[in-house]
C-alpha cells in the first residue's frame, strides 16, 4: 500500500511539470505571434500616414511630394527608420506614389 501511494505521488508531479512545460510553450508561441502582428500593424500605420501626407502635399500644392525627405521637412511625417524599412517611389509629381514599408527582423 506504502508503494501504491508512491507512484502515485511520483506520477502526479511528472504530469505536473509536464503541463508546465506545455503551459509554458504555448505562451512561447503565443507571445511571438503577438510580437509579429503588432509589427506589421506598425508597418500598415506607417505606409497610410505617409500616403495621408503625399495626399495632403496633393491637395495643397497641386503635386505629389517628390520623396520622403521633403514629406518629413515639410509636413512633420516622421518615420522609425531604425525598425522599417522604406521605400517611396514617385513616378510623376501627378500620380500618387508608390510605399512599401517592411520590418526589420
Amino acid at each position: 500500500m506504502y508503494s501504491d501511494a508512491k507512484k502515485k505521488k511520483t506520477l502526479l508531479v511528472v504530469l505536473c511539470v509536464l503541463a508546465a512545460l506545455i503551459l509554458a510553450a504555448a505562451v512561447f508561441v503565443i507571445a511571438n505571434g503577438s510580437d509579429r502582428d503588432l509589427s506589421e500593424e506598425s508597418a500598415a500605420a506607417i505606409r497610410s500616414a505617409i500616403q495621408r501626407g503625399a495626399l495632403q502635399c496633393y491637395v495643397v500644392e497641386g503635386c505629389y511630394p517628390p520623396n520622403l525627405k521633403y514629406l518629413e521637412e515639410n509636413y512633420g511625417i516622421q518615420v522609425n527608420t531604425g525598425d522599417f524599412y522604406v521605400t517611396y517611389d514617385a513616378f510623376a509629381s501627378n500620380l500618387p506614389p508608390t510605399v512599401i514599408v517592411t520590418p526589420k527582423k
